[in-house]
């Protein structure tokens, strides 16, 4: 697999994963809707550190620098 995830797609995906799981963690989220965050909090968290989004892959999306690509 060839990265398509760039560091300002990856730093994003870092962020908004912590968030959710701190919205989940701190009871902003509850419920049903806790548990569908912390399953897009995990998918963000793991494509943002693999640099390799399988969406991405799928609609020809890369957001890496073209001379930086590397095999993940």
């Amino acid at each position: 697999m060839i990265a398509n995830v760039g560091s300002v797609d990856r730093t994003v995906r870092w962020i908004v994963g912590v968030a959710l799981i701190l919205l989940g963690v701190f009871g902003v989220l509850q419920g049903t809707v806790a548990i569908i965050g912390y399953v897009v909090a995990a998918i963000a968290l793991i494509t943002g550190t693999k640099s390799y989004c399988p969406l991405w892959a799928v609609f020809k999306i890369n957001t890496a620098k073209k001379g930086a690509e590397k095999t993940v």
